[in-house]
């Protein structure tokens, strides 16, 4: 029997956060845009989308009619059920994202579409630098306060280990500028991602940390303005659930045109034995 990864969120303070989500959720809005285009620019009318997400109260109107399910370690979807599955903004706080994938794959039909939207990459990478290095200075160690970021190659190959069938990932960034850190945490805060991680400390953060993580950001990440520049990537997957009808990989060897006939270029045959450089 195969073991589950361990959590890594405390799942309780993270519904708590989640549910007390709403404002400006900027992120949220450029993900929705960014999905609306896709989805544009695919050339098929789907009749039984699904969105998974943790945050109903923004993606539960984002495809009419589609079932809206959490982003629960097992997801409340049938298999072969929906021509259309998208995992919205909550795949960076999933224990297993391969088994999340792999649940939506198994949920669509076959030569469904999935698509996901997640942060990821350089997000929040100065929050991170200047966290760390606060925390180091004041205590001699480091606490979990930011949620991983998976980079864009790792999450892509979630998409072949998945099982699903043309894989693309690519990712789009968000440069924001934020005149106090504490605007940056508001934001995090109407977004619900703040600190719910499970390896998180569970006493109250000492004052003087933000105070000299604010420093540390105004010294390091500030512009000519003093504007403090926060980076946001949104990593998106697009897969399909493999079909007969799909586009196939020919067999190697089995190609009948050569290369240079192809590219109207003039075949140049290799020397059997390399030349040996001269000596000096």
């Amino acid at each position: 029997m195969t073991q589950s990864p361990p959590d890594i969120a405390d799942r309780t303070a993270l519904a708590r956060n989640r549910a007390r989500a709403g404002g400006d959720l900027f992120l949220h809005d450029l993900a929705r845009e960014e999905l609306q285009l896709r989805l544009s620019e695919v050339n098929r009318r789907f009749t039984n989308p699904a969105v998974i997400c943790g945050l109903p109260q923004v993606w539960g109107d984002f495809l009419p009619g589609a079932r809206v399910v959490a982003d629960d370690p097992v997801l409340a979807l049938e298999p072969c059920a929906h021509d259309l599955v998208i995992h919205a903004m909550s795949l960076h706080w999933a224990a297993d994202p391969v088994g999340q994938l792999v649940q939506a794959r198994h949920a669509l039909r076959p030569d469904g579409l999935f698509l996901a939207v997640a942060p990821g990459g350089q997000t929040l990478a100065e929050l991170r630098a200047a966290l760390a290095q606060a925390e180091i200075e004041l205590t001699g160690g480091l606490s979990p306060r930011v949620v991983p970021m998976a980079e864009l190659r790792d999450l892509g190959a979630l998409l072949q280990r998945a099982g699903f069938a043309l894989p693309v990932a690519d990712v789009t960034s968000q440069q924001v500028q934020y005149r106090a850190l504490r605007t940056l945490f508001s934001d995090l805060r109407a977004m619900g991602e703040q600190n719910a991680l499970a390896a998180r400390r569970r006493s109250p953060a000492p004052r003087r940390l933000f105070d000299r993580t604010a420093e540390i950001y105004a010294a390091h990440f500030a512009d000519q303005d003093g504007l403090l520049q926060a980076t946001f990537d949104l990593v998106f997957l697009t897969g399909w659930a493999p079909a007969d009808s799909q586009p196939q990989p020919l067999r190697p060897g089995s190609a009948r045109t050569r290369l240079a006939d192809a590219l109207g270029a003039t075949e140049m045959p290799l020397n059997d034995t390399p030349e040996t450089p001269p000596k000096d």
